[in-house]
């Protein structure tokens, strides 16, 4: 059974962990391998801000099974300065191994709930160009593509980015 609690800032190397290991096989052939394999935990978990709470986020929520971090997803106001007012969830990720177990289900619905008690009416997320398996997860729940573009740098890769909108 899957159960979802607040990240605290000791989650760190383990949801840093998840992270790594969701890039290397949903991103594999998207981003040169390369890139992918030098890609260490210990790099990404000094970067989060776990433990944080309140509308000004990011918030981290954790989905585990039993005390193992199995998935993660953050959420917060939106980055863009379009569309205004909006909230974001700012990233989804579930550890290969648990992929198609309702993990991710599981995180997408805290996420949103959390954006609309917030006050959000609307959210965006961004989704890598060519990501299909997270592009097919998305419209499942709801979520279309709304012409947004971006091309940015993430972990030393340029990478293009297509924007998705849901009213929540």
């Amino acid at each position: 059974m899957v159960t979802v609690r607040p990240a605290r800032p000791s989650d760190a190397m383990a949801v840093a962990a998840v992270h790594v290991r969701s890039w290397q096989e949903g991103y594999r052939g998207l981003i040169p391998g390369s890139a992918l394999d030098a890609m260490r935990p210990q790099d990404r978990a000094a970067r989060y801000e776990l433990g944080r709470r309140g509308a000004d986020g990011p918030v981290t929520v954790l989905a585990l099974e039993g005390d193992e971090i199995r998935g993660f997803a953050t959420v917060g106001h939106a980055r863009d300065a379009s569309p205004s007012g909006a909230g974001e969830l700012w990233g989804l990720y579930v550890d290969p191994p648990s992929w198609g177990r309702g993990v991710g289900q599981t995180l997408i619905e805290h996420a949103r709930r959390w954006l609309s008690q917030q006050g959000f009416a609307e959210a965006i997320l961004w989704v890598l160009a060519g990501n299909e398996r997270a592009e097919r997860f998305y419209r499942a729940d709801g979520w279309r593509e709304d012409g947004g573009r971006r091309r940015g740098e993430h972990w030393g890769v340029m990478v293009d980015e297509r924007r998705y909108r849901r009213v929540l």
